[in-house]
């Protein structure tokens, strides 16, 4: 991008402003340098990368890069030979910290299985180094000291230097405490010169105390002497400190070499630092500005929805709609001056441009702009005083370069095209330069004062009118723009509302042809449809709204309904096989009593099954009122039943076959190896059930069963175990020596419940696969005991 259309456009505080939002020194360099990319897919991946630093900040609120610091220049020199200082290494260590930390903070969130695929590969490349930054911190504080445990040497020595402070001020003290010291000393204090400990001594007792002169004041009436008691001391203090200052700067270089050795992996973490920090400081400035991640295109298409100009204020923008490269390419903008045209432009090249940099973009969600290669604008006065161009030639030579680099990825931003000559030429001009863009393929949004260029828009395909509007009633401009309608002078209209007379003004239409004045008529006509239509697409919208908020509260309540149901399903199916489980234990009972009962006698006595029948009865579970109810009005038919005819004994809810007529009232039934006498009321033909095509089916707890077979495809685990267990009981009954069991393959976990179940089932002599025409592995044939 050509630097003066950044600078024109005012890409530059844009910049300015992203450089509040970094975290470092290494964010603010990437953001110096920063200029938009030209390929889609450099585009999307920065936009993609800011979208994630907006995702954090909008579920943590803050992102961990404190102590990053720019540490290349402290790298190098360690690679080169030089000794890098207390201070240098610290900053190393932060930086190291602030790397792992920040590695260590998005792992958190991408365990949580959010979606940071661009943040997961810089981290990844972030290589912790905590080995070095343990040895840099055993032996530099944070003020950048190098601590007494660096070393076993720097201990020694510095124990003994302060063994030689104190006894040099114990002796200094000593001195100055003296009664007959005290009257010879300017002050009672120990100080310090040249690094050597002395005390202030009245210029005529200097020779008192003997020892060293190190200075004196300004007025020459103290020396500042090092007496001679301690001069061996001070001699000892100062030897130790060099060994010190020599100890401390092995320490350094053993340190600088161990920087050297991982220099490569420090500067790869410094560039992924920087590229973070770039991207969190582009992500809190899009939240600065409540900006949306745009869609982009590579088909020169720019949809913009309630655009705003980044560098007003929030509370005096006025937001835009603008489309381009749809149905047209070339947009002109008409209206009076101080309108808004001008801001009209730069929005839409800025905006452009803050996309193309991966910068999000002050507009609302789903608006959309294209990746240009190149963007070229003629914007305000920029004549050149130095080459004595008028304000139409600078804009020609501005003009004519533009002209000479365009191509269809360009887009193109004329501000008063053809101004500063004679209207009639200039307009011509402008006319011409706007067809030589539109055919070379380029986006054009130009801005004029010229009534040629209205109707120009409205011949030429592809062209679109535009303009802002005005209020005649408060004489301001609103700052809308406009879409398809081109703008009007409104001099008449001002000129009556400042006090021109009537007289005047209808004077100064007639001068007007009667075209011009069809054509401010119909563009009047044209502003108040528009408005109207506005009107109506703002009460259209403010409707939809209310129907979504009402949609939503109803789909609550449903939902709230569903849930309350399902719990009151949920309460009344635990009772129910509460009730269930107590009758079928009771009724494995009475089988078993049975069948030992037979085992021991042979047959089984008709005062046994009556008592069985009995206990059968008082074992079923209670109905409520309204099943009760439901069941007499469901009261079966069961006249004339023949010797050998198929019924249903409803008490105990089993098959069985007629034997004989006991009585007006009472048949013999026999279920399974049971006889019974059951009342008329209790029995239920068969063939009165409604038959389907196929063979007879019923439903058991959601489980379809047949005479010897039970479906449970589509049901639940639960479900389907306890509908195995009732199923096995009612063919055990039903005297069946053999039944099958249909799973299903899927993900073989019912069938693998089924088998087991059967495996430990008290009434199942074996088990077996279906064969191939009996279902195959879908299918388990069970053989009853």
């Amino acid at each position: 991008m050509n630097e003066r259309i950044l600078r024109v456009l005012e890409y530059t505080k844009i910049k300015e402003q992203l450089l509040g939002h970094v975290s470092s020194s290494l964010g603010k360099e990437k953001i110096n340098k920063l200029v938009p990319w030209t390929t889609i897919e450099d585009v999307k991946h920065q936009q993609n990368s800011t979208d994630e630093g907006v995702q954090v900040l909008r579920l943590k609120g803050h992102v961990p890069l404190g102590g990053i610091r720019d540490i290349r220049s402290s790298i190098k020199r360690s690679e080169i030979g030089g000794i890098l200082n207390p201070e240098e290494l610290v900053d190393i260590s932060t930086t190291i910290y602030g790397g792992r930390r920040f590695k260590r903070f998005i792992e958190g969130l991408l365990e949580d299985e959010i979606d940071l695929p661009i943040l997961a590969n810089f981290t990844g490349q972030i290589v912790p180094l905590t080995d070095l930054e343990q040895e840099i911190n055993l032996c530099i504080d944070d003020n950048g000291a190098v601590l007494d445990s660096a070393s076993s040497t720097l201990k020694t020595i510095r124990q003994q230097l302060r063994s030689f402070e104190s006894r040099i001020r114990e002796k200094l003290e000593s001195i100055i405490r003296s009664s007959k010291s005290q009257k010879m000393l300017s002050d009672t204090i120990v100080t310090i010169r040249n690094d050597r400990y002395v005390i202030p001594v009245k210029q005529e007792y200097r020779s008192s105390f003997g020892g060293m002169i190190h200075d004196q004041s300004a007025s020459g009436a103290t020396l500042f002497i090092e007496p001679q008691s301690v001069v061996t001391i001070n001699n000892q203090l100062k030897e130790a400190k060099n060994k010190e200052y020599q100890e401390i700067q092995r320490i350094l270089r053993q340190l600088t070499e161990r920087v050297a050795e991982d220099a490569d992996i420090l500067l790869h973490n410094v560039e992924v630092l920087a590229e973070i920090d770039f991207i969190f400081a582009k992500a809190r400035y899009s939240h600065s500005i409540k900006a949306t991640k745009p869609l982009i295109n590579d088909n020169q298409y720019v949809k913009l929805k309630k655009a705003r100009h980044p560098l007003i204020p929030a509370e005096e923008v006025v937001p835009i709609d603008v489309e381009l490269g749809g149905d047209y390419n070339s947009l002109v903008i008409t209206g009076p001056n101080t309108g808004g045209k001008t801001v009209t432009l730069k929005t839409i090249g800025l905006i452009a441009i803050m996309a193309q940099s991966g910068i999000q973009i002050p507009a609302e969600e789903e608006s959309e702009v294209t990746v240009f290669e190149s963007i070229f604008a003629d914007i305000g006065d920029e004549q050149s005083i130095e080459q004595s161009l008028s304000t139409f030639s600078s804009h020609m030579t501005n003009i004519v370069q533009i002209l000479d680099q365009i191509n269809f990825k360009s887009l193109v931003l004329f501000d008063e095209l053809g101004a500063g000559t004679d209207p009639t030429e200039g307009a011509a001009l402008a006319i011409s330069i706007l067809d030589y863009v539109y055919e070379r393929g380029s986006r054009i949004i130009a801005t004029t004062h010229y009534s040629e260029l209205k109707a120009y828009a409205y011949n030429r395909d592809g062209v679109m009118n535009a303009s802002v509007e005005f209020d005649v009633e408060t004489l301001r401009p609103t700052y809308r723009l406009l879409i398809g309608v081109p703008g009007r002078s409104n001099a008449f209209e001002i000129s009556r509302r400042i006090g021109l007379g009537e007289k005047v003004i209808e004077d100064a239409k007639s001068h007007i042809s009667e075209d011009n004045n069809k054509i401010d008529l119909m563009i009047a006509s044209l502003e108040d449809a528009q408005k109207q239509a506005e009107l109506e697409r703002v009460n259209a919208a403010s409707i939809n709204e209310e129907a979504k908020q009402l949609k939503k509260d109803l789909e609550d309540r449903l939902q709230e309904y569903e849930q309350t149901k399902n719990k009151l399903y949920t309460e009344a199916e635990q009772v129910a096989q509460n009730a269930i489980e107590k009758a079928r234990k009771e009724a494995d009972e009475i089988i078993k009593e049975l069948r030992q009962y037979q085992k021991e006698h042979g047959t089984v006595k008709e005062h046994k099954l009556i008592e069985a029948q009995k206990r059968l009865e008082d074992a079923d579970p209670m109905l409520t009122s309204k099943s009760k109810s439901s069941l007499e009005r469901k009261k079966p038919i069961t006249q004339n039943l023949k010797p050998g005819e198929e019924v249903k004994v409803l008490s105990v809810n089993q098959k069985g076959h007629i034997i004989d007529k006991v009585n007006e009232k009472e048949y013999q039934v026999q279920i399974g190896i049971m006889k019974m006498n059951v009342n008329e009321d209790d029995l239920q033909p068969v063939k009165a059930e409604k038959k389907a095509p196929t063979k007879p089916v019923i439903r058991v707890h959601g489980s379809t069963i047949t005479k010897t077979e039970l479906d449970l495809r589509g049901e639940r685990y639960e479900n389907a175990m306890r509908a195995v267990d009732k199923f096995l009981d009612e063919s055990l009954l039903a005297g069946y020596p053999q039944v099958s069991v249909i799973h299903g393959k899927g993900t073989g976990a019912l069938r693998k419940g089924v088998q087991s179940l059967l495996k430990e089932h008290p009434n199942v002599k074996s088990t077996r696969m279906g064969a191939a025409g009996e279902g195959g592995s879908g299918v388990t044939i069970v053989v009853l005991k």
